[in-house]
């Protein structure tokens, strides 16, 4: 009886352990960075075939990750698409030392703004990250050239719309100032008659780009990209 009583006693202090386990490693699994598993999957993507140098590499959030037609829109350059959604700037600066400088590319292209001022950061704030991302890409790639796109006006995000000309007239300055830094705008373009954005440009959530706005990118985008 007693034997049994220290077995069962043994047994109850072995789950503990492994309850106390699992609760670890759970928890490390939610604070577990963000993006760290699409980051992950860009390095095992690149151990499998590592992209060459001197491409063309695309960078930053979801318009970007959902731009399917990349390469054939910019046929006379290798490209790189290194986007993921949800993405602010101040999350591809910290990425930046895992997904731009290892590739050694020719040039940047970044599109990253829109998530930040829809989650409340200022234009400020904006466009003192979009210079963090140039100041950690260039201590790797002194000479690499940097295409900053303008946040894009939508559809779902029209009531934002006046921070985001704010934050674009920043990181434009900014960018008219630093050589190698360029500013390519779209929003302009992607405004209708009435000054809104024009509905064929957007998908059904108003917020991401239909094959159209995609077309429209790479237009205004090719004569920029050298």
């Amino acid at each position: 009886m007693e034997e049994r009583k220290g077995w069962r006693c043994l047994w109850v202090l072995w789950m503990v352990v492994v309850a106390g386990g699992c609760a670890s490693e759970e928890k490390g699994l939610a604070t577990r960075p963000a993006f760290e598993r699409e980051i992950e999957a860009f390095e095992a993507a690149d151990r499998v075939a590592r992209p060459p140098r001197d491409a063309v590499l695309f960078v930053g959030s979801s318009s970007i990750r959902m731009w399917k037609s990349l390469a054939e829109d910019f046929p006379d350059h290798v490209v790189i698409n290194r986007a993921f959604g949800g993405s602010t700037i101040g999350d591809c600066v910290r990425y930046a030392d895992r997904i731009v400088i290892p590739y050694r590319p020719k040039r940047i292209v970044l599109y990253a703004g829109d998530n930040d001022i829809a989650k409340g950061m200022t234009p400020e704030r904006v466009a003192a990250d979009f210079r963090e991302f140039v100041e950690k890409v260039r201590k790797g790639l002194p000479e690499v050239a940097i295409d900053y796109i303008s946040i894009k006006p939508s559809l779902a995000r029209w009531g934002l719309v006046e921070k985001m000309r704010q934050a674009n007239g920043l990181t434009e300055a900014y960018a008219k100032e630093t050589k190698g830094v360029g500013y390519i705008d779209v929003f302009g373009p992607m405004l209708g008659e009435e000054g809104k954005p024009r509905r064929e440009l957007f998908v059904a959530d108003g917020l991401h780009l239909s094959r159209k706005g995609y077309e429209l990118w790479g237009g205004i985008m090719r004569g920029r990209i050298r």
